[in-house]
């Protein structure tokens, strides 16, 4: 199956940018552009080979301190999008 990819500007955090690559419904990697450099390589390493719905499941919702979102819940937005843009939703 051939890559997909999409870039993403998140919203209401440190991050930047994502740039999204998936392999059918998984994650093959993810660069982050901006936020917390150790923090992001680890979310990286984490969900490498994972499926979109395993990471939304695990990211959706989470908090940064006292924001409304986070760079993991802004990636589960992210990934939501890209099911819907590459009609992956089962």
């Amino acid at each position: 199956m051939a890559l997909k990819s999409i870039q993403y500007r998140p919203e209401g955090t440190c991050c930047a940018l994502m740039n999204v690559v998936l392999d059918g419904d998984k994650i093959y990697d993810v660069e982050f552009i901006g936020g917390c450099p150790g923090n992001l390589m680890g979310i990286r390493q984490i969900i490498k080979g994972l499926t979109i719905d395993e990471v939304i499941e695990k990211f959706q919702g989470i908090r940064c301190g006292s924001k409304p979102t986070s760079c993991p819940d802004q990636l589960a937005k992210c990934l939501s999008e890209m099911k819907k843009q590459y009609g992956l939703i089962k």
